[in-house]
């Protein structure tokens, strides 16, 4: 029988597994948006009419089918994972709530097969395949008292935010079907959905932090010492970032101003028709070049700097805090990444957007926005609130009902 701090350590690793699964899941959709093959497999939840893990290897290997089936495979399993995340943490109170939503998702699962005919049958089969995975967290035997308040909180939230992410990645896919909202509820979503992966990897960094051996030997700052509002508009300016530059991705913009530091010889390009249509001329074989693609080009440049000032100003005022203090250590990382981020956008530019490049500055992205929400919460964190925290209740959590600090 495992001893309550070798639990807690097993629970530890496996929330980093699962973190690192997500980090692979957002290099995997950095890829195929890259790569423009988001659609190469047309239809969801079932792929190519196929139940989306029975689909023959063999057609695996044409265009893009690998990396967005892929895409799927792995975005299922990291679901599966959250789910039993969910239950650990929470604690053997959580088998209550899994069990009800379980028995809901299968009940509404059997509703649409009986009443709602074929047209619904694949949507079906999804919705109770995504029962059993739930009802069987619901039994299964891990941990039988909670993490912390702060940590069931969190584990909850990325139990519900991952099956709402999943459902924006379906959406992408449906709404690319229907001729208007292709072009634009299409992209809406994948905007919305590549924005959420990003928040929800951050939250798995955060939990896993939280749950790691050493929280409760973490030595916070005075309050008057650390830099909370800078570090809160840094991050900020990092997720402003990653919107631009998922904007870009989904419009093809990353590569609509091939020249650094100038745009097109100039500060600031031109926008007028002739000017479009002769920077559309050295593209040959692309599309044309549209004013929206150069102004959004333009804004990601601009806030690329901001952000990168603003990191450094983090930085610099966390220097002034004691060598062991973690925010210092953290900050200290997060302005490495930013940086790493900032060379990594330049050559993504200079190489002509090269698919690995462009993943890894996806990835970079992904982690400066994490080491970011991580410094903010400890630059929010003082010995005061240090003291620690109560087990909080096990079933879903209501955020203004429980009195752990976070």
């Amino acid at each position: 029988m495992s001893t309550p701090a070798s639990a807690a350590t097993g629970l530890y690793r496996y929330s980093l597994v699962v973190t690192l699964a997500t980090l692979g899941l957002v290099c995997m959709g950095g890829l195929v948006t890259s790569k423009g093959v988001g659609m190469a497999v047309p239809d969801w939840p079932t792929s190519f009419g196929y139940n989306m893990f029975a689909l023959p290897i063999s057609t695996w290997k044409t265009g893009g089918i690998f990396d967005e089936h892929t895409h799927r495979i792995w975005a299922s399993t990291v679901g599966l994972l959250v789910v039993f995340l969910t239950r650990w943490v929470g604690g053997a109170a959580s088998r209550k709530s899994l069990a009800w939503i379980g028995s809901t998702e299968l009940a509404v699962g059997v509703g649409l097969l009986v009443f709602a005919g074929s047209n619904w049958r694949n949507e079906a089969h999804f919705l109770m395949g995504i029962s059993a995975v739930v009802l069987l967290a619901a039994i299964s035997p891990w941990g039988r008292s909670p993490s912390s308040g702060t940590a069931v909180r969190m584990a909850w939230m990325a139990f519900w935010t991952v099956q709402f992410q999943g459902s924006l990645g379906g959406l992408r896919v449906v709404l690319d079907q229907w001729t208007v909202a292709g072009t634009t509820g299409g992209i809406l979503f994948g905007v919305a959905h590549g924005c959420l992966g990003q928040l929800f990897f951050a939250l798995l960094v955060c939990l896993t932090f939280r749950l790691a051996p050493g929280w409760d030997a973490i030595r916070f700052p005075a309050s008057n010492s650390i830099p909370k509002l800078l570090s809160r508009v840094a991050c900020l300016l990092v997720f402003g970032q990653l919107l631009l530059g998922l904007l870009m991705r989904h419009q093809h913009a990353g590569l609509a101003i091939p020249d650094l530091p100038l745009a097109h010889g100039q500060l600031w390009p031109a926008t007028d028709a002739a000017s479009l249509e002769r920077y559309s001329a050295r593209r040959d074989g692309f599309d044309s070049i549209t004013a929206f693609q150069i102004q959004i080009h333009m804004l990601h440049r601009i806030n690329a700097l901001l952000t990168l000032a603003a990191v450094v100003a983090v930085f610099v005022r966390t220097r002034a805090l004691p060598r062991e203090t973690m925010a210092r250590r953290l900050a200290a990382v997060w302005f490495g990444l930013v940086s790493t981020q900032f060379t990594l956008g330049i050559l993504t530019v200079l190489y002509d957007k090269p698919a690995d490049i462009a993943t890894a500055h996806v990835a970079v992205g992904s982690l400066s926005l994490s080491a970011g929400i991580l410094t903010a919460w400890l630059c929010g964190r003082t010995n005061a609130a240090s003291a620690g925290e109560r087990p909080g209740k096990t079933s879903i959590p209501q955020m203004t009902t429980h009195a752990a600090v976070g």
